[in-house]
């Protein structure tokens, strides 16, 4: 057994412990797994980013209502009574964060990485957006503009990235493939 196999491990013998003690049932673990594998995750965000790259009036309509857009999709996981999508430009890039806890579209983005609920990421990427992303592995220009849009109980937020250059030519579900919840945060780009 190697360190990175052990939470693995410890989440087995948890889930087998629980269903031991009849506080689960392994129907309901396959349930919820399924759930966040299939209906619930960055999945769903990819979907709106891939439709909005293709169709300027979809993309127009996300940018203008993203709430109204994704109740029309019927996505499982909540989070999104109130979303707003925001657009990575040439001049703009945009970086999500919620400095007061983890507030997050679960619906679309799936669940939260460990880092996003870091007090060290939650107070940097404010105050030094530019190095944050950059620690992250994304290089922006001097002169492009860096926006940092903090999520709350009312609002969530979701970044369009800018589509990747040479996929004019992908269908949706190639399109799809290529979009990751971390380009959907704003901490990738594509």
């Amino acid at each position: 057994m190697t360190d990175a196999d052990a939470p693995q491990l410890r989440a087995e013998a948890l889930e087998a412990l629980l269903i031991e003690k009849g506080l689960l049932t392994s129907d309901l673990v396959d349930k919820v797994i399924t759930r966040y594998s299939e209906r619930v995750g960055p999945m769903n965000g990819a979907k709106l980013v891939a439709r909005a790259w293709r169709e300027p009036e979809f993309r127009k309509a996300l940018l203008e209502d993203a709430t109204s857009v994704v109740t029309e999709y019927g996505f499982e996981g909540g989070e999104v009574q109130k979303l707003v999508v925001v657009e990575n430009t040439p001049e703009v890039h945009n970086a999500v964060v919620c400095t007061l806890c983890s507030c997050y579209p679960w619906a679309v983005l799936g669940l939260p990485p460990r880092w996003y609920k870091d007090p060290a990421y939650r107070s940097r990427i404010v105050s030094e957006p530019r190095e944050v992303l950059r620690e992250m592995g994304v290089s922006l220009r001097e002169e492009m503009e860096v926006r940092v849009w903090d999520s709350s109980a009312e609002v969530r937020y979701m970044v369009l990235p800018m589509p990747p250059e040479g996929s004019e030519n992908l269908s949706l579900e190639e399109l799809q493939s290529l979009v990751t919840r971390d380009s959907m945060i704003g901490v990738e780009t594509l």
